[in-house]
């Protein structure tokens, strides 16, 4: 192919550019994300019990949903929410065989199946099936920045303006508005009620029955009477629109034409939809919204379209109202690829300065260079016919192909230069003879290179799609820049270079020339000394490869790292039985410690008070967003500063837990940073024993200061008043259980009976009992209900009052009783650590109790098992693609042989650094070896070539390292400095560069600076074991 090129370089060129066309076409098409879709899918079924305690909901709604689960394909767990606000939430993770379409429609088909054995009010309720992931994409608000409006105001225009609109935007898989709108409150006096013989009952019935539309039909409707002239629509009664209408709701219409109405036994006001939740920015008044990401959509794209849709909806806000955004991940997201693009930009810089330092000529340099946009833009139509996008991994596969695709052009290049000087003839002649010497070795580059990706991509998992980012891209830039150099680049040196003239150069020229021939003559001496201790050198060999291995077990673990994403979590749990009132005191000290105290760096403050994750919501409990400054606005100020400093101002407090959390490091995997399990009763020890071993786990852990900012774990049996209905008394009334139960649940947790038209939008009717009557034990003793005589009896009639104790949420996991659980890794230890800690914690526990790891933790659970096996098949696939090289056994031994001294390198850099054995960190490793291997191919393939022609082993061995080392250097340096800026890359995304580039970097610099020395003499040492010489 290339002798083909040599002599038709326009012919080369015009598929270059095709290539550089088609690649910047599609570069402007691809999507632009932080990850790629790496989430598995997440189906969660969602209903509610209104007034249900959570062994209720557990029992009447979250067991029926559970069992009907089982045996859906691909189901990789399951876990359950059962709350005491009558919400039951369960959560089904798929692995990605199963396609996300179809996981929804497998759980809707099941759901479908059990409705009917769900209590009555949840049907009417409604069950959502929806795909969704564990955190929020974004949080923005309605504020009052001059507080002309009320939370509640402000709630009601998120309600009308804001919710359902964002609903439908694409990418959303939903939303929560903190704060509720305005509903039709019905509080019911039971006094008044006894008075006028009015029970709950006959309140929510005549509210249901006069508060309708129904539709009539017209006079002179088809079919007609011959003759007919007149078509007129008929209207009966319509949905009620005011408080004056509901007021004179008629409840009874005694013979002599008196009348009770609603209003002679209730209060009827324009209230809160619920009292349970409210949001405040800054201390403002406002209406937050918590958006989250449906599975495998764009954060990037969604957040824009909500954004996007938002500022289409500020005009219609009122005066002194504005949309304020204090929870948004996207901007870190398009900051870090940005900041990629820039480390891109880097690379190309330092390797076109070293490869010009080499080469001495501009005309052998561009050579080279021009590679790179022919290799990246190329790489970029494939990723777009292959679907991907351009993300964080990508990218970061482009900046590491950047040193690896100019290699092959600069091996050409060299070569063609050396045999141009040596042999004194013109350029095409040796083009064509250096093309004849290294086309195999540069075949055989690529495919060790390729070969070591390759199993990347088929790994399953998380954890196999972000190598498979890796995968494609490095093995489609390798490829390419394999064609690049048998196609353009010898026809550009054919055309480009020009015949060395003695003692040509200038000054720096001549002067590096000398000094580099004076540095080879002394790596050939010291290389001709190893070659005489063959044994000595496999022996430190051995020390290298087991140092390694204790390295790499002694190196802590982690999924992907922590980056600082510019926003914070807050959560505040406090002490079961707080009020609302409480906890926003708490609420505030947090926040003005935040604003005051950390001003040079926070910028803003929401909370949402009543809230929590997981769907555990309560007057104790709340979260707060906190908004960092920019990054160049708070230097030397990080997210996990503020987290540490927050954790330990606030560790212990009076009221209750305060736990200072990160977003989660991959969006959709988990709600935060840490770590997060559920801790399973395997055994059926009941819950307060299940919740004592939590807690106990909790204080062993913290005890080994590896582990702080427990969640969860908290006791959560409460004191309780159950109401016991005597049956018999109560049939002996005329009335039943679910009459009574019913009238129960008006009156203590309230009713949505319909709607009703509050200007051009519809707001739901509730009907509860007055506070003032639903405080205290005794209250209940003021509400009655009608017997069979009809005669008003009191509830304390037929109902026992007995106090107990119940849970604010039951969890469960795989169908068994569990707690949900996260933590934090204390500053300075990893999440394997962590979860190491836990696990053993766990196992020595007596009891039976087991360990269910979920979101990011269950990744990088996944991640470590199948790291053993990446690593041996890589180095399988690259040993065979040697033997089948080379057709030998033998040579490829002497080949991988390099590569522990270069994996020794990324373990010994990424341990000084501090660096965790991640996902990132295993790609840079993968890596290392077929940098290791390519160094080894250019000497091992050079010297076969020399014994084929009748050179002895350790001579051929020997010239062979001389007259590579220019090459090997070359392309070493230049992959160095490619790297270099990922090491020292600083801002948006920093953490994942550092985590691939310090490891890539170490090994290829104990590669270049050790391996160069070891591999002729383990060369001579296989081929003398394997009698070849």
């Amino acid at each position: 192919m290339a002798q083909y090129f040599i002599t038709r370089p326009v012919f080369a060129w015009v598929l270059a550019i095709v290539v550089m066309l088609f690649g910047a076409f599609s570069m402007a098409r691809l999507p632009i994300e932080q990850y790629p879709d790496i989430a598995p899918t997440r189906v969660d079924v969602v209903a509610t019990y209104p007034g249900a305690s959570a062994e209720v909901t557990e029992n009447s709604v979250t067991s029926v949903v559970e069992d009907a689960m089982t045996g859906l394909d691909g189901l990789l767990f399951m876990n359950a929410t059962s709350s005491a606000t009558g919400r039951a939430t369960i959560s089904l993770t798929f692995d990605d065989s199963v396609d996300r379409d179809m996981a929804q429609i497998q759980v809707q088909n099941r759901v479908a199946r059990v409705e009917a054995a769900l209590p009555e009010v949840v049907r009417q309720r409604g069950v959502v099936v929806r795909r969704t992931g564990d955190s929020s994409l974004l949080v923005g608000a309605l504020v009052s920045r001059d507080g002309r409006y009320t939370s509640v105001e402000l709630g009601d225009l998120a309600a009308q303006l804001v919710e359902d609109s964002v609903q439908r935007v694409e990418g959303v898989g939903g939303i929560d508005v903190f704060t509720p709108g305005y509903a039709m409150r019905v509080w019911l006096d039971p006094v008044r009620m006894a008075e006028f013989q009015i029970t709950a009952q006959e309140v929510t019935s005549a509210i249901a029955e006069q508060n309708s539309t129904v539709s009539v039909g017209s006079l002179g409707g088809q079919p007609v009477v011959p003759g007919q002239q007149l078509t007129v629509p008929l209207s009966a009664q319509t949905q009620m629109t005011g408080v004056d209408q509901f007021a004179q709701i008629l409840l009874r219409v005694e013979a002599d034409g008196s009348e009770v109405v609603l209003s002679d036994v209730a209060k009827v006001e324009i209230g809160q939809e619920s009292y349970g939740s409210t949001s405040f920015m800054n201390g403002q008044n406002s209406a937050g919204f918590s958006v989250t990401l449906a599975t495998g959509a764009n954060a990037v794209e969604t957040a824009r379209r909500v954004r996007d849709l938002l500022s289409s909806i500020e005009p219609a806000l009122p005066d002194g109202v504005e949309v304020a955004y204090p929870y948004d991940t996207s901007p870190f997201i398009e900051q870090s690829i940005g900041t990629v693009y820039k480390t891109l930009i880097e690379a190309v810089i330092l390797v076109f300065m070293v490869i010009l330092i080499f080469l001495q000529s501009w005309r052998a340099t561009i050579i080279p260079v021009i590679a790179i946009p022919v290799v990246l833009l190329g790489t970029f139509g494939v990723l777009l016919t292959l679907g991907y996008s351009i993300n964080t991994l990508t990218m970061f596969a482009m900046v590491l192909a950047i040193g690896l695709l100019v290699d092959d052009a600069i091996v050409v290049v060299e070569n063609v230069e050396r045999v141009m000087a040596e042999e004194h003839i013109g350029p095409v002649e040796a083009t064509r003879k250096s093309m004849t010497e290294i086309s195999s070795a540069l075949v055989g580059i690529v495919m060790v290179l390729s070969a070591v990706f390759l199993p990347m991509a088929f790994m399953s998992g998380s954890t196999g799609v972000i190598y498979r980012q890796f995968s494609v891209t490095i093995i489609t830039a390798m490829i390419l820049s394999l064609g690049v150099a048998l196609i353009l680049t010898p026809a550009m040196c054919a055309v480009l270079l020009r015949p060395h003239k003695p003692g040509g150069g200038n000054m720096f020229s001549r002067l590096f020339n000398r000094n580099f021939d004076r540095l080879t003559r002394g790596y050939g001496k010291v290389t001709w000394g190893v070659m005489r201790v063959p044994f000595l050198v496999l022996m430190v060999l051995l020390g290298i490869s087991g140092g390694a291995f204790r390295m790499f077990q002694e190196l802590p673990s982690s999924f992907v790292p922590q980056e600082d994403q510019g926003v914070l979590m807050i959560i505040l749990n406090l002490a079961e039985g707080s009020t609302s009132a409480q906890t926003q005191a708490i609420s505030n000290e947090v926040q003005d410690w935040l604003l005051e105290d950390n001003s040079e760096a926070v910028d803003s403050v929401m909370t949402a008070l009543g809230f929590a994750f997981g769907g555990n919501a309560g007057q104790n409990r709340a979260l707060l967003y906190v908004k960092l400054k920019p990054f160049d606005a708070r230097p030397g100020i990080s997210a996990a500063m503020i987290q540490a400093e927050g954790q330990k101002r606030f560790a212990g407090h009076r009221a209750g837990n305060i736990i200072f959390m990160q977003p989660p490091a991959i969006q959709g995997l988990g709600s935060g940073s840490g770590i997060s399990y559920y801790m399973i009763d395997q055994a059926g020890n009941g819950q307060s024993a299940l919740e004592a071993a939590a807690q106990e786990i909790a204080r062993q852990a913290e005890a080994t200061g590896q582990i702080t900012g427990f969640r969860g774990h908290e006791p959560s049996q409460r004191p309780a008043l159950k109401l016991e209905i005597d049956q018999r008394k109560a049939r002996a009334m005329g009335l039943t259980v679910s009459e009574v139960n019913n009238m129960l649940s008006v009156i203590f947790s309230g009713r949505e009976v319909n709607d009703f038209q509050l200007g051009a939008e519809l707001r739901p009717v509730v009907v509860q009992g007055a506070a003032e009557w639903r405080m205290q034990p005794g209250d209940i003793e003021m509400w009655h209900a009608r017997n069979r005589s009809g005669e008003m009896v009191p509830f304390s009639s037929f109902i026992n009052q007995v106090w107990t104790e119940n849970s604010p949420s039951l969890n469960r996991f795989g169908g068994t009783r569990a707690i949900s659980i996260n933590a934090s890794p204390t500053p300075g230890v990893s999440t394997g650590e962590a979860m190491e800690t836990i696990e053993r914690l766990v196992a020595e526990l007596p009891g039976g109790y087991g360990v269910g790891w979920i979101g990011l933790s269950y990744q990088e659970k996944e991640a470590g098992n199948q790291a053993p096996m990446l690593f041996a098949l890589s180095a399988l696939v690259v040993f065979l693609c040697l033997a089948a090289l080379y057709e030998s056994w033998s040579v490829p031994f002497s080949v991988l042989l390099a590569a522990p001294v270069g994996i020794l390198g990324a373990l010994v850099a990424a341990w000084w650094f501090g660096q965790s054995n991640d996902v990132y960190f295993k790609v840079g490793l993968l890596t290392t070896i077929g940098l290791a291997s390519r160094n080894a191919i250019l000497i091992v393939e050079f010297a076969e070539s020399l014994r084929a022609g009748g050179m002895a082993l350790r001579d051929a061995a020997m010239k062979a390292a001389t007259l590579r080392l220019r090459p090997i250097l070359m392309t070493s340096f230049a992959f160095a400095l490619g790297v270099l800026p990922l090491a020292i890359a600083t801002g948006a995304g920093s953490a994942a560069q550092h985590a691939i580039g310090i490891g890539v970097l170490g090994g290829m610099i104990f590669t270049t600076v050790i391996a160069i020395f070891m591999v002729p003499a383990l060369y001579v040492l296989v081929m003398r074991m394997t009698r070849r010489a």
